[in-house]
Parts: structure tokens; C-alpha cells; sequence
């Protein structure tokens, strides 16, 4: 045994590994949360099988279930990307969590980068058990699975920005109270459930440009209707992602 073999190495980890040991620890806080798991999991996938079994609202020509799991997954990526990461990151800003965690070695940019991997990670569990169940519903998605995939990376970053705007700039408990209120606002004027076309027009072209219906619309163009990629969709989510991204960045406070 030679002299140095327990010679201490100091010295922080790779950023890259310290990036995916804080995605982890993240994902796994989230799946052991229950009222995430209420928010992310439970409620959507109710919600698909509720509308999709009984005739509540009128979705159109077709099956229930083509018009509604578009809509359903939209609904998924803005209730992780935005509600349940702006309540999670709301408090640990309170508690001083977001703090300590900029004081270690870690960046402060590879914590985000963290926060927003285990967004993903969290989305394809979420969107592999709403197909899963859509499937068994009757649902026939059609479309280019690159056009999914475009869309909800998109969406994930137009809410990821708004949801770490709101966690960074209001108190944990108004961002829990104003996340869950927009969550449902959104759920009723998004066109998650209920169709674009029910709403009167001028009120329409306003809930037209909100990132929940950019993000349903253009999943149900690509789903329902076989359509290629929805540029205006695309384009209204990447404003809102280059606009909630952009003011995060500047607003945030850590303490």
C-alpha cells in the first residue's frame, strides 16, 4: 500500500454530476409529495377519464377522448412546469433551502438546470400514464412524434419561466394561493376541457394567446388532426418562454 492511496482529494464534483445528483434528489421530493402527486398525477388523469366517460361538455364531431387527451397532456406540463414548480420552489425559497444551495458549490444556474431536468423527467412519467390511459379509453393519436416532442419543450419552458417568476418574486404563501388559482382559471379558459370555439370571439382572441391554449391547440392539431408542426403555436410559446425565462432571470430573488 503506497503513502498516498488515502490521500483526501478536495476539490468540488463535476458540474455535470453535481447537476444530475440534484435532478434526482429533486424528482424524488416530487414523487413523494402528495399533494403533487394530487396535482400532477391524480387530477389529470381524472379528469380524462371523467369527461372522456360521460357526455358533459360538447367536444365535437369524433370521440370524447381525441379531443380531450391533447388537451389533458397540456394540462399535465403546465401543472409541473408551473404550478407545482412555482409552490415547491416558493418554499424553499421561504425556508431558506434556494440560500444554502447557492452558497455550495454548486452554480446557481446548474440548480435551475436541476429543477428544470426533473420537470422533464417528471413530464414523461406523466405523459407515458395519461397515454397509457388514453389508449385504453379508445384514443387514436395521429402525427409526428417530433412535433409533440417540440410543442411540450416549449410549453415546459414558458412555464418553467412563469412558475420561477412567480416563486421569485411573491411570499411562498401568495404564490401557493395565486399558482393554484391560475391553475384553475387556466383549466376552464384554456381549452383544456372545453372547446376554443364556446367561447365568445373577442374573448377568444385574448384566451387564444395564452400558452395553455397555444400548447393544447397545437398538441391537438398534431394528435387529432395529423397536422405537421403549428408555427403559431410554436411562436406564441416561445414568446411567453423567451418573456417569463427573461424576467425570472432578472427578478428573481434567493433570499
Amino acid at each position: 500500500m503506497s503513502a498516498g492511496t488515502f490521500t483526501p482529494r478536495p476539490g468540488a464534483a463535476p458540474v455535470s454530476r453535481m447537476i444530475l445528483a440534484q435532478t434526482a434528489l429533486e424528482t424524488r421530493m416530487l414523487l413523494r409529495n402528495g399533494e403533487q402527486l394530487l396535482l400532477t398525477v391524480i387530477i389529470p388523469a381524472l379528469l380524462l377519464v371523467l369527461f372522456s366517460a360521460v357526455d358533459i361538455v360538447d367536444t365535437g364531431a369524433g370521440k370524447s377522448v381525441d379531443f380531450l387527451a391533447p388537451g389533458i397532456l397540456a394540462l399535465a406540463v403546465m401543472s409541473t412546469a408551473f404550478t407545482g414548480q412555482a409552490i415547491a420552489t416558493g418554499f424553499d425559497r421561504r425556508y431558506g433551502v434556494l440560500k444554502r444551495l447557492g452558497a455550495s458549490p454548486l452554480p446557481r444556474w446548474a440548480l435551475m438546470a436541476a429543477k428544470t431536468l426533473s420537470v422533464l423527467v417528471t413530464e414523461v412519467l406523466q405523459i407515458a400514464l395519461l397515454t397509457v390511459i388514453a389508449l385504453a379509453l379508445g384514443w387514436s393519436p395521429q402525427g409526428n412524434p417530433l412535433s409533440v416532442a417540440v410543442l411540450v419543450l416549449l410549453g415546459t419552458a414558458a412555464f418553467s419561466g412563469l412558475g420561477l417568476l412567480m416563486a421569485g418574486t411573491l411570499r411562498a404563501e401568495a404564490t401557493l394561493a395565486a399558482a393554484n388559482l391560475v391553475f384553475l382559471l387556466l383549466l376552464v379558459g384554456g381549452g383544456v376541457i372545453v372547446p376554443m370555439e364556446k367561447f365568445p370571439g373577442g374573448v377568444r382572441s385574448v384566451l387564444e394567446l395564452l400558452p395553455i391554449s397555444a400548447l393544447s391547440d397545437g398538441l391537438r392539431e398534431v394528435l387529432q388532426q395529423g397536422a405537421a408542426l403549428p408555427w403559431g403555436a410554436a411562436a406564441v410559446l416561445a414568446a411567453w418562454a423567451v418573456l417569463g425565462l427573461g424576467a425570472a432571470a432578472r427578478l428573481f430573488r434567493w433570499e
